[in-house]
């Protein structure tokens, strides 16, 4: 039993790893403009926008990973209906996850 755990861990830790990196990427290339490379929005954009500090544990509790997942798919848009935030493009809903779980990651 012990062997196969130990399978597991050599064959999906490297995969995990992957995903995690993926997601930092991701988060540099598509999001830390305007949320802050450690998620605090303390960008000019993100103050222009009044974006929220991720690494607040506060703000985290705020939300729940499917509100995340929701806003990263569609995009979120203010009363008046002016995108504040557009939907990702090109990531499968597994890439979304692994970005959600980044964001969780950020949590101070």
């Amino acid at each position: 039993m012990k062997n196969l755990a130990f399978a597991v861990i050599l064959v999906c830790g490297p995969a995990l790893a992957a995903h995690a990196a993926d997601a930092k990427t991701t988060w540099a290339d598509k999001c830390a403009k305007c949320h802050g490379a450690e998620g605090k929005g303390d960008t000019k954009m993100g103050k222009k926008l009044g974006i929220k500090d991720y690494s607040d544990a506060s703000v985290q509790a705020g939300f729940t990973d499917e509100q995340a997942f929701k806003a990263l798919k569609e995009g979120i848009k203010d009363k008046a209906g002016s995108t504040r935030m557009k939907a990702v493009e090109d990531m499968s809903d597994g890439d979304i996850n692994d970005l959600v779980a980044y964001v969780r990651g950020l949590k101070k």
